[in-house]
């Protein structure tokens, strides 16, 4: 069974790029097409020999654009061999690919070449990935319409989850319900949200925030809306917001190594090492450029995954990456012009629902991203790095995943949290207003009360029965009851529940 196409490069030319998901392998078919773990390619189209321009032509026909694979494997290979094939056929789609993007990473253009002929041919197919703004090269008849630019492009695939996403318009469905209450309603909904997204947003960092650091988060998320310029100083700006520990906010971009720490002691224990402080800046750059070239001409959602998660895979701070990212999310969803001024999808609150689904996203990226780092224990707490890979790794990735990932929060959040909590507190309301128009209760005690009742189904327990037993009346307790299952079950609330 031979290794065709990107896989057979990676592999040949013993590159640093991650393993394909699908990687192209012949077969006894008679088309191309998916197979279980593989796409099952015929022997009559494989390429029948070892040479590596042949397996890059067949991988961009078949394959799709994988620029991490590419742009280590096309600084190996002689202009000579690339003008052979160009001389062969100077107008074929494929080979202009080709002869554009061995520029583009070799920095240098091939001489002699003949004239170029053929109609414009888009770098990424649109029907198979999600594209940027397309930017046309003359020379070579080529369209860049990658997310990003040659120097970072991030791809996605049109699965069937991220075809979900983008027929959604989950923004215009936000927008609506929230048009759909009263302005009182609104305002609580959007507290809780505000409030719980915080808390969520700390908790998945395993940290329970006081009193002002939830304060300052709550109006680092109201920045969200907010047309402020993406750069060094506004990120240490809010880097400085949600850390209020002074040795650990940032002046600048890291300048030392990064790294996450797991469970396990030494080398073994760490789980994530992101980029080289060198590279952190030129990345953060192509990061913030491609958020501004694409956030009013692609889906708000792509944008939002792939800025929280591009971020937090740079990890450009020593401290604070986590929240900055999530943060992210929201200002990509603002910055479209989608959702208006104010309004806020709690994702936090679905992704620490969500935890194990978004470490599972994260690791796909992260763990073979770790695997090209050797990690040394020198002692307790310090390490010595010494990066196997190619930068690649880290300017042309997969985010695939983390729109699917991103789309089933963001839909999370309208469906389970906002609308179930908007409808728990007009329960709330109800059942508190007809309670308290018979029976004198005190306002705190009369609150607890209703929300436990309708947390458990209608009930009031018998542990909070005896804790209320002198205090409130039983029959008190029981018209909390009668309220809230009524409440529950769609009936209007009587206020002549005694």
């Amino acid at each position: 069974m031979r290794t065709l196409g990107y896989e057979f490069l990676r592999q040949s030319l013993l590159l640093s790029a991650f393993p394909l998901k699908r990687p192209a392998r012949e077969f006894a078919v008679t088309k191309v097409g998916p197979a279980e773990t593989s796409l099952a390619v015929p022997p009559h189209v494989a390429p029948q020999d070892d040479d590596p321009v042949s397996h890059i032509l067949f991988a961009l026909k078949h394959e799709g654009t994988n620029l991490q694979v590419l742009s280590e494997a096309l600084p190996l290979i002689d202009a000579a061999v690339i003008h052979s094939h160009l001389t062969a056929a100077p107008s074929s789609a494929y080979v202009r690919l080709l002869c554009y993007l061995w520029e583009a990473f070799n920095h240098r253009q091939l001489t002699d070449i003949p004239v170029i002929g053929g109609a414009n041919v888009p770098l990424f197919d649109p029907k198979k990935y999600v594209t940027g703004p397309a930017v046309r090269n003359a020379r070579w008849r080529v369209l860049f319409n990658g997310l990003g630019s040659l120097r970072y492009c991030v791809t996605v695939e049109r699965t069937p989850g991220v075809q979900q996403a983008l027929a959604a318009d989950l923004l215009g469905r936000v927008g609506e319900f929230l048009a759909s209450l009263d302005t009182v309603a609104m305002d609580r909904a959007l507290a809780w949200a505000y409030m719980h997204e915080t808390e969520s947003s700390f908790a998945i960092e395993r940290e329970a925030p006081t009193q002002d650091k939830a304060s300052a988060f709550i109006a680092l998320l109201r920045q969200a809306h907010e047309p402020r310029t993406l750069d060094e100083d506004y990120f240490v700006e809010l880097q400085n917001t949600v850390i209020t520990n002074p040795y650990e906010r940032a002046a600048a971009y890291r300048h030392e190594q990064n790294w996450l720490q797991g469970p396990l002691k030494g080398a073994a224990g760490v789980s994530y090492v992101p980029p080289s402080p060198q590279l952190v800046p030129e990345l953060m750059g192509e990061l913030v450029g491609l958020i501004w070239a694409t956030q009013k001409t692609v889906d708000p959602l792509v944008v939002a995954a792939i800025a929280s998660f591009g971020f937090v895979f740079i990890h450009p701070f020593m401290d604070g990456n986590g929240r900055l990212s999530r943060f992210l999310f929201h200002h990509a969803l603002c910055q479209s012009g989608k959702l208006a001024r104010g309004l806020l999808l709690p994702v936090s609150v679905a992704m620490k629902r969500n935890e194990p689904a978004y470490l599972a996203t994260l690791q796909q990226f992260s763990v073979p991203a770790r695997e090209r780092w050797k990690v040394l224990w020198v002692d307790e707490g310090n390490y010595a790095f010494e990066f196997k890979g190619s930068e690649s790794i880290y300017r042309y990735w997969d985010a695939t995943a983390c729109v699917e990932f991103g789309y089933r929060m963001a839909e999370q959040a309208l469906e389970i949290d906002l609308r179930k909590e908007t409808e728990f507190l007009a329960r709330y309301d109800a059942v508190f207003k007809a309670v308290d128009a018979q029976y004198d209760v005190r306002g705190s005690d009369l609150a607890t009360l209703v929300r436990c009742s309708l947390e458990n189904d209608g009930r009031i327990s018998k542990k909070r029965r005896k804790q209320y037993q002198y205090k409130v009346p039983a029959e008190v307790l029981d018209a909390i009851e009668l309220a809230a299952q009524a409440s529950l079950s769609g009936q209007d609330v009587d206020e002549d529940i005694d």
